[in-house]
Formats: C-alpha cells, sequence, structure tokens
C-alpha cells in the first residue's frame, strides 16, 4: 500500500497528514474552515482515499495560510506516497456533472508544477470559504505534488455546485492518475528517464 505521512509547521500554520492511495475513502479532517473539510471529505471518498488531516492556522489573520498550505502539505504527501512513480498511468482526467453544473479536471504528475484553474465562481464566500482560495489550494497542490493541475467550471449556477464539482473531478482525476498501469508495469511513464 502506498502511503505517506508529513507534519508541515511554519510560523502561519502546523499540518499533520497521513495519507493512504489504496484507501477506502474513510477521512478525519479538520482545518478550520467547515467547507474546506467538506471539500476534502468527498475528495477522499471520490479519490478511494484515506487521509487523516489536522490544521491549524493563523484564522484570525486570514485564511490563505491555512487553504494554501492544506494544498501544498496534500501534494507532498502524494509525490512521497506515489515514490519513484513507475507504473502509474501518470495523468488523468475526468467529467464531473454535479446537477446543474459540469466540471473537468485534469492531472499530470510530470515532474513540473503548473496550475491553471477558472471556477468561474462569483461570490466572496462559499459557506465559510473565500472562494478565490480554491485557486490557492490547487496551485499549491500542483507545488507540493509536482504536477499539472487543470481545473475548469464548463458551466454552472450554484457557486457551491461549482467548487463541489471541480474537487470531486479532481479527486477521480488523481485515482486514475495514481492507478498501477498494468501495461507498463514497473516502467517509468516518461521518455526522459525522470519524472
Amino acid at each position: 500500500m502506498r502511503k505517506a505521512t508529513l507534519r508541515r509547521v511554519t510560523t502561519e500554520t502546523q499540518i499533520r497528514l497521513a495519507l493512504t492511495i489504496e484507501g477506502r475513502g474513510r477521512y478525519q479532517v479538520s482545518t478550520g474552515i467547515r467547507f474546506l473539510d467538506h471539500m476534502l471529505e468527498l475528495f477522499t471518498r471520490h479519490g478511494a482515499f484515506d487521509l487523516k488531516l489536522k490544521a491549524t492556522g493563523d484564522l484570525d489573520v486570514d485564511q490563505h495560510h491555512t487553504v494554501e498550505d492544506v494544498g501544498i502539505a496534500l501534494g507532498e504527501a502524494f509525490l512521497s506516497a506515489l515514490g519513484d512513480k513507475r507504473g502509474i498511468m501518470r495523468a488523468g482526467y475526468f467529467v464531473m456533472p454535479m446537477d446543474e453544473t459540469l466540471g473537468v479536471a485534469a492531472v499530470d504528475f510530470s515532474g513540473r508544477a503548473a496550475a491553471v484553474i477558472n471556477t468561474q465562481v462569483k461570490t466572496r464566500l462559499v459557506g465559510d470559504l473565500q472562494s478565490e482560495l480554491v485557486d490557492d489550494f490547487f496551485e499549491g497542490f500542483a507545488r507540493g505534488a509536482r504536477a499539472n493541475v487543470h481545473l475548469k467550471t464548463i458551466y454552472g449556477r450554484s457557486n457551491h455546485h461549482k467548487i463541489e464539482a471541480l474537487f470531486k473531478a479532481f479527486a477521480r482525476a488523481l485515482r486514475v492518475a495514481c492507478s498501477r498501469d498494468k501495461q507498463l508495469a514497473k516502467m517509468l511513464p516518461s521518455t526522459k528517464g525522470l519524472l
């Protein structure tokens, strides 16, 4: 089983995280931001990962440090759990309907960090989450995982559904990217010899 545990401590946040890629969708998540907790819970369930995550941050200042650092830590955990990346699919994508909303996610564990995010969210807050920080979460993940992360809301009305569709699509795209490729077996999925 591919697993990772990590602790990330800065002057702004303290994060403890345990990830199992071949999980059962079990979670224990606490960030101090309930909407972010909800997104991480459904991310875990749809990705079939197991995740324990406890984050405390300077929420009295702003949510930014907590949201971004949780993204970075989660990306680092995936990078660690995947090891040398031999025999993985490496890339994955998913199109996720969420009622009236359609979201798309594509992920590539390329060894290079890049993030392109278009949520089309029109409000400052969704639940208790500052909606602009969704971009920071996924950009943080891309940096931590050294991955390409592309997310786009194609259309939708509910801002809640737009964010939820992206988290679900992201989880399912990751599930594919992390899965083992029986045809390539233990080969590195790159012509460069390095990921």
